[in-house]
Formats: structure tokens, sequence, C-alpha cells
């Protein structure tokens, strides 16, 4: 069998018209870059990936809306700014790997991509709005309320619901230390549910229909309207996720 031998000088030649070929291809990245850069780097025309955003941040919409997110823990939270509500958001995978979080009831509120960016769905703008960061922020927390706070808590919720509906709405509770603080959470966002309801002509009569709130401690979060009592379960366990958001309570009063 004859085998073919290649010759030094041949080789040398070989070699020297591949490295003057990849050095003609790539001048920038031998002045600016590395080797590594020109073989991983994103190429021209490619969207950026961006930075990881902090665990807990600020965004500001393209309409205004100022929000926090906090995704640090199991549980994904959101609040306004100039809002008191916290909102629990339920990940799922949606179309290209973005992520889709929806409220209580099933309701789109934030979808994120798989590049970082942001879209916020609200009632300024049902078709989305891109969010951008705006820096970091402390994590959300519900405030810590004691028996007494509590107490208050349930009279201010009384008084500004009856003035809202311009007819008495009593608030009441079964609370323990372990349910203070998310049985007064609750009856905030119950006040906030009656505030929709009596300021929207088509839905003002369900608000009518309310004439006594209770808080409960349950194995479930729900809420029920029955002869012109609103029954609102709490389950301490779940953390903030364990009450019905004012979306579900506005909801269930309205069917």
């Amino acid at each position: 069998m004859a085998i073919k031998v290649c010759r030094f000088p041949a080789v040398v030649a070989i070699a020297a018209a591949i490295l003057t070929l990849f050095c003609a291809s790539a001048p920038a990245y031998a002045q600016e870059g590395s080797l590594k850069d020109f073989l991983f780097g994103e190429r021209p025309g490619e969207t950026p990936r961006r930075a990881a955003p902090p665990p807990v941040a600020r965004y500001v919409s393209e309409t205004g809306e100022g929000f926090i997110l906090d995704r640090s823990n199991e549980q994904t939270l959101l609040r306004f700014e100039n809002s008191a509500e916290i909102w629990v958001l339920q990940p799922q995978i949606g179309p290209r790997g973005d992520v889709i979080y929806k409220t209580d009831i099933g309701q789109v509120l934030l979808r994120a991509t798989r590049l970082g960016g942001l879209t916020l769905f609200t009632g300024k703008r049902p078709a989305g709005a891109s969010a951008e960061l705006a820096g970091s922020s402390p994590p959300i927390r519900l405030k810590a309320i004691g028996p007494v706070d509590l107490y208050r808590i349930l009279l201010a919720s009384s008084a500004r619901a009856s003035r809202l509906t311009h007819h008495r709405i009593s608030f009441d509770a079964e609370a323990s230390p372990a349910s203070s603080t998310l049985i007064a959470d609750a009856a905030i966002l119950t006040v906030l549910a009656i505030e929709r309801l009596a300021q929207n002509s088509n839905i003002s009569a369900a608000a009518a229909k309310i004439e006594r709130v209770v808080i409960v401690e349950g194995r479930r979060p729900e809420v029920t309207l029955r002869a012109g009592t609103l029954l609102v379960v709490v389950t301490p366990s779940l953390g903030v996720a364990g009450r019905p958001s004012s979306d579900r309570i506005v909801h269930v009063t309205t069917r």
C-alpha cells in the first residue's frame, strides 16, 4: 500500500494560509477583544441578553404605573405604588418560553419573556404595556398586626364601607395571634372591593347586598355571600396567598 507523506514546508504553507484567512475575517476582534469574544460573543443583529434583574425590584410601565415585583421567595408578589394591595401571582409557562403571571381568579397581570422583558396588563392597557427596571427595592411584606390594631382596622373598615354604600356594614372577625395580620389585610382588601363595586354604576347594586362582613380562619381562602353576609376565609399557613384578592371578592359578589 502506498502512503502519501506531507512534507513539512507544505504543512507550514497550509497553516499560514489558514491563519491569514482567520485574521483577515476578524480584524476588529483582534484589536478590541479576545478569541473567546469572537467565537462566543453576541453576533451583529442578535438580541442582547439582559442582565438578571434583582429578586426584588421596582418597575415603571410605559403608561407611568410604578410597581414592586418580589420574586425572592416561592410566592411571586406584586404591589402597585399608591395601592395597599399585595397581589399573589401564579406563574405558568406560556408560548416561546414566556412566564405568564396570573391572579387568584386567573386574570393575566404580568408576562416575562425569556430575555427578561416585562409586560404589564391593567385596565389602563388591557393589551399590555412594557415595563422597565427602575431599581432595587425592599421585599414586600405584610406589617404584623396585634389585637388592638386589628380592632381599629375593623372599625375603620366598617366606617369606610358604610360611607361608600350609604348603609351600615359591620366588620367582625374570629382572630388568633397567628391570623390577626392576615385578617387585617383581608379587611382592607374587602373595603377596596366594596369601593370598586360602589363606584361602578354597572355593579353598584352588588354593594347594596352586603350588610355584614365576617372574616374567619379556614383550611383554604374563600369568599361567599349569603343573606347579606360576606364571609371571607383566610388561611394563615399559606402566608400572603392565604386570603382572597379584591378581584376575587368583586367576582363573587357580582356573579
